[in-house]
């Protein structure tokens, strides 16, 4: 008797990170899966930390040539069956005042948060549906609750939570979900950049008189929480059960701050959670100079 074919998933942005994190966790737990890369240097590292059954796949979610060559990849390799999960994690993070915020690098924010996810589900669809597989966006506690100075990346998962959602009703004919996960504060690569960059360093003094001082208390409220992050695989355990629960959930906030924010933006009105959010974060209750 021919041995049962492990089930097969594709991970976008798994060169460091959540990514990296979830390629190895679905590994370790009999999946096939392929990990997308950019560089080949990740892709020599993912071949050697997992079994055989982990392998990169060469994939630019910005671009659409990449992104139709690495579906016909994996679809001449499943040799006829289909995908059981797709997990769009690849994303980036722009944290500046929505007044000052270059528009350039608000587009690439919304092209790498919000659109790739779409074009990169729409190119693996076929092979999902064939295996009635699962579609998994890794969202943000930022996708349900906005935070002063995270408004870029805010707008950017958002727009990814509303896609989960309408993804998710067109899909239900064919028995398929679609699923959210909302880390908080995790330990990865990209908390460590957000951390270290710094708006306020090329911002002009125009700027800096107008939001300086909130910025720097949002920067301070950062540093801590991501000193207190938890670790990926607290994610990489919602992700698996988004793929395999006989009942998954929609959502899956991880992480306290997570459920807290998300319970409060539940329960009291925008005003409230304006409130608590900017006392949390240490902000003052006016401007941080005069204008005029």
């Amino acid at each position: 008797m021919a041995a049962e074919r492990p089930r097969s998933v594709v991970v976008t942005g798994a060169s460091t990170g959540i990514g990296a994190a979830c390629a190895q966790y679905l590994d370790e737990r009999g999946f096939r899966v392929f990990a997308s890369v950019r560089k080949q240097a990740d892709a020599d590292r993912i071949s050697a930390s997992g079994s055989a059954r982990l392998e990169p796949l060469s994939l630019d979610v910005t671009d659409a040539e990449s992104i139709t060559k690495a579906a016909e990849s994996v679809e001449a390799k499943l040799q006829g069956t289909g995908l059981a999960g797709l997990v769009n994690n690849a994303g980036i993070s722009l944290d500046v005042a929505l007044e000052c915020v270059d528009i350039g690098a608000l587009r690439h924010q919304l092209e790498v948060n919000s659109i790739a996810p779409v074009v990169v589900t729409q190119a693996f669809l076929p092979l999902l549906r064939r295996a009635r597989g699962r579609v998994v966006n890794v969202s943000s506690v930022n996708g349900r609750v906005v935070t002063p100075f995270s408004g870029p990346y805010c707008m950017s998962k958002f727009a990814l939570e509303a896609f989960t959602d309408g993804l998710r009703q067109e899909l239900a004919d064919w028995g398929m979900h679609v699923a959210c996960v909302q880390p908080g504060f995790i330990a990865t690569a990209m908390m460590e950049k957000i951390r270290e960059a710094d708006w306020s360093a090329q911002a002009s003094k125009r700027d800096l008189d107008l939001y300086g001082k909130a910025y720097r208390a949002f920067k301070k409220f950062e540093k801590q929480n991501v000193e207190d992050a938890v670790p990926c695989d607290v994610v990489s355990r919602a992700i698996f059960h988004a793929l395999t629960a006989r009942r998954p959930r929609t959502r899956y906030p991880v992480g306290k701050n997570a459920r807290l924010f998300v319970t409060l933006a539940q329960i009291f009105p925008d005003r409230v959670v304006d409130w608590v959010t900017r006392r949390v974060m240490g902000l003052g209750g006016g401007r941080s100079s005069r204008v005029g």
